[in-house]
């Protein structure tokens, strides 16, 4: 990496230190996540979703981003009816089921709340519990799924990597699930959500229980329990849509900065990602104020439909000349805690500069080293494009999980807006230094290697997201 300046006092730089110190009172960060979680919600492909796409481009060109357009792009949209889960007694037959505390389990017939997970079909699915753990390949392998309904954990043990969601449930079909029961392990009555697949229709139900369901589930499937499942959805074609405009220079080459705007449909979605696309906002207008500071043209981009796919990221990587892309800025998690933390992807060029940056602006800085596939850079990362994912963590150390995300937990008091600014000011200045960059290009040998180091491979293949063009090039 060449001598990218990461050292350089602001106050030797007038225009930056002024746009730097405007930041500080600046409110559109705020204004914007309150516009975006004051709608019924933003779930990819519906009218709320094109309503923050609107309220996005508005703020964008309030910031000064230039050029700012909207793309729409098709996908599976997917609307949420009613779901029912059931515990039933023993075998489902009349006859009297006894377990050995003297429990009557033919009798039993208990409903728990449950929401069905983002492109789970319209099913009715009956079968006995197994309880998987954490839903990791080696306890879905050791359990017997044939026909049976998996209940896992939304969480991984820490010594691991974390198992994603879609992971889960993957290997959990393999091994002969009809269903599939995700249980959030934060208390507070907080049946989680999440895609199931990604842009279509799964091949069987799923379906959110909270972590105090969860408690009588993994009983209910040590006693041989049944349970029925009733889904009603609908997945059908639709459309969303990209934010996009520039700042800076016109060049060949560009610094991609991109967030999500989408949400869930069962909450506000504030901390996933109203606060990435709200740092984003913030960050643009600092850019903006320092435009003939930067070395090339930055485009800034709010995308749609990451929560169901990164669909709106794949539109926008499929429309781009990705070797013009010197290197993307993903913003999913940036605000919603004190510390930021910077996801290098394999490069250790951008994990150096994250590093500089941070330290000479003296704040603290986070690092995960490894890739992974399940945010807005993946469509890049994966043609080689260096990506630097921006997320945060609280004080007390790395959050495992979601927390109160993709529940109904997820709203705007849980947010600060000091991280916000902040974290706008971070962004601001990294992208600043990455215009000024020469960051090496990711190797593609080298990154199906880092994957399988961290045995992803087995999950990615089971979510169908092991890309197919690396089929016919491995060795």
């Amino acid at each position: 990496m060449d001598d990218h300046g990461a050292n350089e006092q602001t106050s030797e730089n007038p225009t930056l230190e002024c746009a730097l110190g405007r930041a500080w009172t600046d409110e559109r960060a705020w204004t914007l996540l309150t516009n975006l979680t004051e709608l019924p919600h933003r779930m990819g492909g519906s009218s709320g979703e094109r309503r923050a796409a609107e309220s996005v481009q508005a703020a964008l060109e309030e910031a000064g981003v230039t050029d700012v357009q909207v793309d729409e792009f098709p996908m599976q949209y997917w609307e949420r009816g009613s779901t029912a889960l059931t515990v039933l007694g023993g075998d489902g037959s009349e006859t009297a089921n006894s377990t050995a505390d003297g429990t009557d389990t033919a009798r039993l017939e208990r409903e728990f709340d449950a929401i069905a997970l983002p492109y789970s079909p319209d099913a009715r699915v009956e079968g006995p519990l197994v309880d998987v753990g954490y839903g990791t390949p080696e306890e879905i392998a050791a359990a017997d799924l044939q026909d049976a309904i998996a209940v896992a954990s939304t969480t991984t043990p820490p010594e691991q990597r974390f198992v994603h969601r879609m992971e889960k449930f993957g290997h959990a079909l393999e091994a002969g699930a009809t269903a599939f029961l995700f249980a959030n392990h934060v208390p507070g009555q907080l049946p989680p959500t999440g895609a199931l697949t990604f842009n279509a229709e799964a091949a069987a139900p799923g379906v959110g229980v909270s972590a105090e369901t969860h408690d009588w589930l993994t009983t209910y499937a040590e006693r041989g329990t049944r349970a029925r499942i009733r889904v009603d959805a609908e997945t059908t074609a639709g459309s969303s849509q990209n934010v996009h405009g520039t700042v800076g220079p016109d060049t060949d080459e560009e610094v991609l900065v991109v967030a999500h705007y989408d949400g869930h449909d069962i909450s506000e979605a504030a901390l996933d990602n109203g606060c990435g696309i709200a740092t984003v906002v913030a960050a643009s207008a600092i850019l903006e104020s320092i435009a003939d500071d930067l070395a090339c043209q930055v485009r800034i981009a709010g995308v749609g439909c990451e929560e169901i796919g990164l669909l709106g990221a794949e539109a926008l990587a499929d429309r781009a000349d990705l070797e013009s892309v010197r290197a993307v800025v993903n913003v999913d998690g940036a605000g919603r805690f004190r510390n930021l933390r910077a996801l290098s992807h394999g490069s250790e060029a951008l994990a150096d500069l994250a590093d500089d940056v941070a330290s000479d602006a003296g704040q603290p800085i986070g690092h995960d080293p490894d890739p992974h596939p399940f945010s807005d850079h993946w469509p890049f990362l994966r043609a080689g494009v260096p990506s630097l994912q921006l997320h945060s963590e609280p004080p007390e150390g790395h959050e495992r999980g979601r927390g109160w995300g993709h529940t109904t937990a997820d709203t705007r008091d849980k947010v600060d807006p000091r991280n916000l600014r902040e974290h706008a000011l971070m962004t601001a200045l990294l992208v600043r230094v990455l215009t000024r960059a020469e960051i090496p290009r990711i190797d593609d040998q080298e990154l199906r290697t880092q994957l399988r180091e961290q045995d992803y491979e087995p999950g990615m293949r089971a979510a169908d997201i092991w890309p197919a063009a690396w089929e016919s090039n491995d060795e």
